[in-house]
């Protein structure tokens, strides 16, 4: 599967953010399929013995229209999470990770954004692109 245009700065942000890439790409079986999510990463905090786990699909939203890019990414999305529910992988988090400017230029202007945060746990990494920085981390 074709890498995201902004994999090597979501990657590099995460890291720069002290988290460890596990998985490039954290593969999961679902019935008789497997589906790819972008990244797998893990952080230990403090002297926890196992750290927080995620999961990250990247998008650009280089599509014309980024209400048809936000369709494609969130029904991505519940896919991936019903597939780490369909595996019980309860000890990891997905996320979307998208670019600052997308989250400033569209994200935080749409009313089905805030709805698939709040009434379908969409958790968001919001990421400068430029300075390959963690902004954001929008979790419900």
């Amino acid at each position: 599967m074709a890498k995201d245009k902004y994999h090597t700065q979501v990657r590099e942000a995460l890291e720069n953010d002290g988290w460890t890439i596990t998985h490039d790409p954290f593969l999961i079986p679902y019935g008789v399929s497997t589906v790819e999510v972008d990244l797998g990463a893990e952080k230990l905090i403090g002297a926890e013995k196992e750290g927080r786990k995620i999961a990250v699909e990247i998008k650009s939203f280089m599509e014309r229209s980024k209400v048809y890019a936000f369709h494609q990414a969130f029904g991505q999305y519940m896919i991936y999470q019903m597939a780490l529910d369909y595996n019980a992988i309860t000890d990891r988090a997905l996320f979307l990770a998208a670019s600052l400017d997308v989250y400033n230029a569209f994200m935080i202007k749409q009313q089905m954004v805030d709805d698939a945060i709040e009434k379908y746990g969409l958790n968001l990494i919001v990421v400068n692109m430029k300075t390959k920085q963690i902004v954001k981390w929008i979790k419900k």
